[in-house]
């Protein structure tokens, strides 16, 4: 995984560890880990790996780590099965040269006796934020009570700065904040690939329904120089144009609002792709027996499941010539073989191009991610984004609140 872009963006909207002086303090350090858990233990530490490089330069400064963060939807009340202690024993594994302790509560008497014995180079872990109703609703008498555990705010939690909650927004406001090295990663390389891209800009957006990211499409007609369309959406598009898409997924309902985007894409100057061949098949599962056909000339009795070889060969084509791209979803049903295809080999031509240096890629959303890795070309990437929510409302021009509170 690169996580590092050929050209340093300039981030003069907010601090970062660099502008900040931290040493020896308190650090209170949000980062997400919100992990995916399998038999009490954790089962994919990407989210604490991408955490650990600020971790380890604010102790190495001297400072007193403290982490917070959330885990699962307790609702506010304390569920037995929600608790960070099994994440902890996994961010004590992952730094063995340091102390590492855990907090039964994130706030309070327990919180402040974890903090009160640590030593600086110490991490502490502080008990899930969300078993605190003051945690969603951005409460802030909540925000004060975390305050009051530390001297310095760090956020470096880009995949819940989407949540305006006391400990993403509020808490930037009560003490001296800036940025982590991991939100500061994110932030850079969605710079590069939107606010400031090298161009021509390609998209891919891929997802079952137009309906789930209307606004995303809307967003990026107006940014990118080639959007692809892919995912259950293209079906939607393909209808909308008149062709025979039979048993597919399909929202005919919004067929006048692909006509508009259509329309608005061409006003702006954006080239929309959308499949010229598909894969279809009677049936979808593993192994079907499918076949390749004109993309409006799907069969009454099969469905539409992936995007045909000549589409993929005018994807990669397209890509070629451009110097940014942008990817959110799978052409098609990727996580049913043989309909990874499509998504496996505009991945592989993507990943050669960035390995090569002619082209800066940019990945989120956790069906991406999956699809990426599955492809083997994750670490040719220039980034992929552990967000998820986060992404896909950046991806929708939204505002979020987690970055607008370090800006403030």
């Amino acid at each position: 995984m690169l996580f590092t872009l050929s050209k340093k963006m300039e981030l003069a909207m907010f601090k970062t560890l660099d502008d900040i002086d931290a040493n020896g303090k308190r650090v209170l350090l949000r980062g997400d880990l919100n992990v995916p858990m399998r038999d009490g233990a954790v089962s994919d530490a990407t989210r604490i790996d991408r955490l650990l490089p600020t971790i380890k330069e604010l102790s190495e400064s001297g400072d007193k780590v403290i982490v917070l963060s959330h885990f699962g939807r307790p609702k506010g009340a304390v569920v037995a099965e929600m608790s960070l202690a099994p994440v902890a024993a996994a961010l004590k594994a992952a730094l063995p040269e340091l102390r590492v302790t855990f907090a039964s509560d994130c706030v309070g008497a327990a919180a402040a006796a974890v903090v009160d014995a640590m030593a600086p180079g110490d991490v502490a872990l502080l008990e899930n934020l969300r078993f605190h109703p003051g945690e969603e609703a951005n409460d802030p008498d909540f925000a004060r009570a975390l305050a009051d555990l530390g001297d310095v705010y760090v956020n470096d939690a880009f995949s819940a700065a989407h949540r305006a909650h006391a400990s993403t927004q509020a808490l930037a406001g009560l003490l001296p904040c800036a940025a982590g090295r991991n939100m500061q990663a994110e932030l850079e390389a969605l710079t590069a690939a939107l606010e400031n891209p090298q161009r021509p800009v390609a998209a891919i957006v891929g997802g079952a329904k137009v309906s789930s990211k209307l606004d995303v499409l809307g967003h990026l007609v107006d940014k990118v120089d080639v959007l692809v369309i892919g995912g259950g959406m293209a079906n939607t598009f393909l209808y909308a144009q008149g062709h025979e898409i039979g048993a597919s997924l399909c929202e005919k309902d919004l067929a006048d609002t692909a006509r508009a985007i259509l329309a608005k894409a061409a006003t702006s100057g954006c080239d929309i792709i959308l499949p010229e061949d598909v894969v279809v098949a009677r049936e979808f599962k593993a192994g079907a027996a499918s076949e390749t056909v004109a993309a409006d000339a799907a069969p009454a009795d099969q469905m539409i499941l992936d995007f045909g070889p000549a589409s993929v060969a005018v994807i990669l084509s397209r890509l070629e010539n451009c110097k940014t791209l942008v990817w959110n979803g799978p052409l098609g049903a990727f996580e049913t073989p043989p309909f990874d295809a499509a998504t496996v080999a505009v991945a592989k031509g993507a990943a050669a191009l960035s390995a090569s240096g002619g082209l800066v890629s940019v990945a989120g959303g956790g069906d991406t991610v999956a699809a990426l890795a599955q492809a083997g070309v994750s670490d040719d990437f220039t980034y992929i984004s552990t967000a998820g929510g986060a992404f896909l409302e950046w991806l929708e021009g939204r505002e979020l609140p987690g970055v607008a509170a370090l800006e403030a």
